[in-house]
């Protein structure tokens, strides 16, 4: 989501390779950022990179913290889409692109709670972003109520062709020559999470919408500030399944 040249991005994610591949699932355990600038942006989401000729499309949900945009600290859910990588992209219902469902538990731009607690206590959102196989279209799901909620989908034209590369990434946006946001907890991660964020239950849909453990699925990690933010392995947790943890303090330069 670097919307221009003033803007600095970092991120620390696994992804795939570029394959075929029909969306992803996860719990994403939500974290507070209540001093963070009006000009930087914070947060966590699944992103589906979608190879469409020369061009590479992104579709994206999650929840981040942008002052910017809400005029507030709020955690909120996000959806967010752009048709390459170099074009300024569409937040929410900013723009055609997300349609929201009706009486969806969440609706772009809304606020979530409760944060998780440092030390104390983790809260997550567990959401789903894959290919329908009836429609076409890119359905997003909530899964951690008693029932799965609707929430949406983006239509198939904003992710066209068979080669994709799905993404589980914590990331950040800030001016450049500013210090940045922290990340996550606001910590480096360890296998704590109750003070790092993470990913739990990482799973990957087949092409008839049904989702199952990465075995088998080569993942690769990608941090690019590891002097400001982190992530540790991607590991099989008896409990969890496949997660990992990532995060950073505040005041990343450059």
């Amino acid at each position: 989501m670097n919307e221009g040249s003033g803007i600095v991005s970092h991120y620390a994610m696994w992804h795939t390779e570029p394959g075929q591949f029909y969306g992803l699932r996860a719990d994403m355990s939500i974290w507070a950022s209540p001093n963070q600038g009006t000009s930087q942006e914070s947060g966590a989401s699944l992103q589906i990179y979608c190879q469409d000729g020369g061009n590479c499309n992104l579709i994206q949900v999650g929840f981040h913290i942008s002052p910017s945009l809400y005029h507030n600290r709020d955690i909120r859910f996000f959806t967010y889409w752009t048709k390459d990588l170099k074009s300024k992209g569409c937040y929410n219902l900013q723009c055609p692109g997300f349609v929201p469902a009706s009486r969806a538990n969440l609706v772009p731009g809304q606020a979530m709670a409760p944060p998780s607690i440092y030390g104390e206590q983790d809260h997550y959102v567990r959401l789903s972003l894959n290919k329908d196989p009836n429609s076409g279209d890119w359905v997003v799901y909530r899964h951690d109520l008693q029932k799965p909620s609707f929430l949406g989908h983006f239509p198939n034209k904003l992710c066209p062709g068979t080669r994709r590369i799905q993404a589980l990434t914590g990331f950040m946006n800030y001016l450049k020559n500013a210090h940045g946001p922290p990340m996550g907890s606001g910590h480096f991660p360890d296998y704590d999470d109750k003070r790092s964020a993470y990913f739990k239950h990482i799973q990957n849909y087949n092409p008839n919408g049904h989702s199952s453990d990465l075995l088998g699925i080569p993942m690769i990690k990608l941090v690019d500030r590891p002097d400001c933010y982190r992530a540790n392995n991607l590991f099989l947790e008896y409990k969890n399944g496949y997660m990992f943890n990532y995060g950073g303090p505040s005041g990343c330069v450059g």
